[in-house]
């Protein structure tokens, strides 16, 4: 499943957050956390998870991730990568690659089953041009380019890539979940059962109906839930 979760992170916050790291010169080569396939195809530059400010900013990414309802409900986190943050400029790009299914924090030494990737837009789009991020699945290729603040949450299984930026600067924060659930169409049928549940409840009231619905959505959580 794919999901377009807006305003993760609010104007303010986006602006507060760009303003910490520009404030610094924290950029290095990207290909420092690439392997050896990857590097061939990176060209970016990230934040320096040895630098002073990303404890900071890394943190205020996780906390809005972890409050989100919606994201919660769609990725069922068990654990939460702290976020990492990118910056592509000058024709920077990277080729189709599929993110490698165990990452870990050099920060703090976690290590996660990656099940679903989140990248967070900290540029709004029209201060750069290119940059899409292009995820490949069954249905074909989608193009993702959304306001800062803005999420795109999607299985780390997917193909994908990010287009050259041509002008401008693309800034973003991205990490990875391991879910509750980690087979995704497992997690598409109990997202999109959250989802109904939530609207009748708002159309009928806690029916016996609904109740029974709950329970429903309960009981393949237990049933398919590792926790």
């Amino acid at each position: 499943m794919m999901l377009h979760i807006p305003q993760v992170l609010n104007k303010h916050q986006v602006a507060e957050l760009r303003e910490q790291i520009q404030q610094q010169s924290v950029w290095i080569d990207g290909t420092h956390s690439a392997g050896p396939q990857a590097q061939k195809i990176k060209n970016n530059l990230q934040v320096d998870i040895q630098s002073d400010v990303y404890e900071s900013v890394s943190h205020s990414v996780l906390s809005a991730l972890q409050q989100n309802l919606l994201l919660r409900s769609a990725a069922l986190p068990k654990h939460t990568l702290l976020p990492m943050f990118n910056c592509y400029q000058n024709q920077g790009n990277y080729g189709n690659h599929v993110d490698n299914s165990i990452q870990y924090s050099a920060k703090t030494g976690q290590m996660i089953r990656t099940d679903v990737s989140i990248t967070v837009f900290l540029s709004e789009p029209d201060e750069y041009e290119g940059g899409e991020l292009i995820i490949e699945d069954t249905y074909g290729s989608h193009e993702v380019k959304l306001d800062a603040g803005d999420a795109i949450v999607y299985p780390a299984t997917s193909l994908h890539r990010v287009e050259p930026v041509t002008q401008g600067r693309r800034i973003a924060a991205f990490t990875w979940i391991q879910s509750m659930v980690k087979d995704d169409w497992q997690r598409t049928m109990l997202f999109n059962l959250d989802m109904t549940i939530i609207k009748l409840r708002q159309q009928l009231g806690d029916t016996e109906e609904v109740v029974s619905l709950t329970s429903h959505y309960h009981n393949l959580l237990r049933q398919w839930g590792d926790l």
